[in-house]
């Protein structure tokens, strides 16, 4: 924001809403319906994690479609008053983070998949899936966490800062979720020449949430590739002024990703991943 609109904190004559950030009242209607879908799927993720105890899993979804929606929440604010501070900084630092602990809800779920496909035909060890790709996945939240906190602060002198900081995690967050789809596709490929009827030998059921959790991963890669440019171009830049595009390349990419990963939930497709599962296969073994 421009020096002299530092005081503002209500729409005036001389406070306009062009001069904010982002030159716009957020929509409410949107953001509504994404605040109601983030909501449905906290609760859905939380009720689904808690009976099939995934409790990893749990943790991080219910987190992500959380804090989704209280960055709706924090956009909805300022409908009612686009220069409110706690609005500003609520939806800038939830809508940054919660991507990414989607991201790690699906890292989580690799070395299952891979076992049950077979762990010969990757190129990493099962649970190297989750050291590797949850471990960099974290690297990522806490550099945005570290950006979203000092572009919150919204001072002329921290705002570069925040933002060069939050470029870099999203930056490393493609990264790393491109070297994790190479890695799957090659999986794939090597398990369909060596077996070319194993996902029908898996039964529809799993096929569906293997369907269900590569579309999700694709949609949150395309919401952080969107974010990189949209952050590059500083704030109160064109990009960021264009409503349309966010609320299409980031809110529905991730209300995409989050609806999928309950109605495709791994409790009730992929049950060999749940503690319950796990533990009666090794008192069948007693």
């Amino acid at each position: 924001m421009r020096h002299h609109f530092n005081e503002c904190v209500d729409v005036t004559p001389e406070c306009p809403v062009e001069a904010t950030t982002y030159g716009y009242r957020p929509v409410l209607s949107a953001n509504i319906l994404l605040l109601v879908i983030f909501g449905l799927t906290t609760i859905a993720q939380l009720v689904l994690g808690l009976k099939f105890r995934l409790r990893a899993f749990l943790a991080v979804t219910t987190i992500g479609c959380l804090l989704e929606a209280l960055g709706y929440g924090g956009r909805i604010i300022m409908n009612s008053n686009p220069w409110s501070q706690p609005g500003f900084k609520l939806q800038i630092v939830c809508i940054i983070l919660a991507p990414s602990f989607l991201a790690a809800g699906i890292y989580l779920t690799l070395k299952h998949v891979v076992i049950e496909f077979g762990p010969e035909y990757s190129r990493l060890k099962p649970k190297l899936y989750t050291w590797i790709f949850c471990g960099c996945d974290a690297i990522s939240i806490i550099t945005q966490a570290a950006g979203g906190g000092l572009a919150s602060a919204n001072q002329a002198n921290l705002l570069n800062i925040g933002n060069d900081l939050i470029i870099a995690g999203i930056a490393f967050q493609v990264a790393t979720m491109f070297c994790c789809w190479v890695l799957l596709v090659d999986f794939a490929v090597r398990v369909h020449k060596a077996k070319k009827d194993a996902f029908r030998s898996m039964g529809l059921g799993f096929v569906f949430y293997v369907c269900a959790t590569a579309v999700s991963f694709l949609t949150i890669f395309i919401r952080c590739i969107y974010r990189i440019p949209e952050m590059s171009g500083g704030w109160g830049s064109p990009m960021q002024r264009n409503e349309v595009d966010f609320l299409v390349l980031d809110g529905a990419m991730i209300a995409s990703a989050a609806i999928l990963m309950s109605i495709a939930h791994p409790g009730i497709f992929f049950p060999a991943i749940s503690s319950r599962h796990q533990k009666a296969l090794k008192n069948s073994h007693v």
